[in-house]
């Protein structure tokens, strides 16, 4: 297991555009991303250590070039560390998912960040004109030339899905040379866990439900496919991600939150939230992070344990919440949970030494 840094603290955003589930009020397309951007400089001055987007191509969300939405939050902050949450890589052209992230990460002097993913939802196969059969192939092909883009100043590449290279210069460079982090998200999936510890890329497991033990075995899968192939699991940092909602008390929380999970969750993914698995999340063992501060400090700390990961990440904007509904999330979280987390996990730090 890696060496423990303490636990940083992100926030992100998938940017769905959903109609508030009892008012019936949305945003437009304009007003959503800049509600998006206005959270990145909110999460900033909280004290928060990175914010994210993620990407879609469907109907409720505006986040299709979420890179551009990155851009545009570099030059809106100074410190926060800044990121996709996810890129479907499978659907896109590496080198120019590479040249976007680059130049964000010189517009922001090497804040940026890429998390890799193979795409949860698959209307984008269509749209970009690919075949859903070839969706395992696809990702690990274009992984593969993405890292490489990564590392080299000229490549020269060869595969199945897309014309070869021939001594090509890689620019632009990021701002630290060869230096951009990228993680490969796993989601639910073993094989994905084992093939990010094979090539030794750090991960980003992304949770909505059930119990923390899962992930934590997934986890160990990753580190222990690491160890076989050569690569140091202590040199591999792990971020951990899902429903971020919090109010002065559990009982509060979790009736205030889903009318949105529940509404949401239908129209983004075309099927019910388990009202069974939502209610488990009140138990500490299991991964949601939704319910009052005391709850929440005593999950993440369980989490830290069973993880040992280096960053913990929230989506606190989902299923159409106001933006005030928003802000006591980001307030709770930032004045409640973060400074015990962090002085914990600070602490099991100076010990390890």
């Amino acid at each position: 297991m890696p060496k423990k840094q303490g636990l940083e603290f992100g926030l992100y955003s998938l940017g769905d555009q959903l109609p508030h589930p009892l008012t019936a009020k949305q945003l437009t397309a304009g007003e959503r991303i800049e509600e998006i951007i206005q959270l990145a400089k909110m999460a900033e001055a909280a004290g928060f250590d990175a914010f994210q987007v993620g990407e879609s191509h469907q109907d409720y969300f505006v986040s299709q070039s979420n890179l551009i939405i990155l851009s545009a939050i570099a030059r809106e902050t100074k410190k926060l560390k800044i990121g996709s949450a996810v890129t479907t890589l499978s659907v896109l052209d590496p080198v120019r998912v590479y040249e976007d992230a680059a130049t964000i990460d010189l517009i922001s002097k090497g804040r940026m960040e890429l998390v890799a993913g193979r795409a949860s939802r698959v209307g984008s196969f269509d749209l970009f004109g690919y075949d859903y059969k070839d969706y395992d192939a696809l990702f690990e092909e274009k992984n593969q030339l993405l890292l490489k883009l990564r590392k080299q100043d000229r490549i020269t590449w060869s595969g199945n899905f897309r014309p070869a290279l021939k001594d090509q210069a890689v620019l632009p460079q990021s701002y630290a040379q060869h230096s951009l982090p990228i993680y490969r998200a796993i989601g639910n999936s073993d094989s994905s866990a084992y093939e990010a510890g094979k090539v030794g890329m750090p991960i980003y497991q992304a949770h909505l439900a059930g119990a923390a033990q899962t992930y934590a075995r997934r986890i160990q899968i990753f580190r222990d496919a690491a160890q076989e192939h050569g690569h140091d699991p202590a040199e591999l940092p792990v971020q951990t991600g899902g429903f971020l909602f919090l109010r002065e008390s559990t009982d509060q929380a979790y009736r205030d939150f889903w009318p949105h999970l529940e509404a949401g969750f239908k129209k983004t993914n075309g099927q019910a939230f388990s009202k069974r698995a939502f209610a488990q999340g009140q138990s500490v063992k299991s991964i949601t992070t939704v319910g009052e501060p005391e709850l929440i400090i005593d999950k993440l700390l369980m989490q830290y344990e069973l993880f040992g990961q280096q960053r913990f990440n929230g989506e606190i904007d989902f299923g159409g919440q106001s933006l005030d509904s928003i802000k006591q999330t980001l307030d709770l979280f930032a004045d409640k949970v973060m400074p015990v987390v962090r002085k914990y996990t600070q602490k099991e730090t100076e010990n390890d030494h």
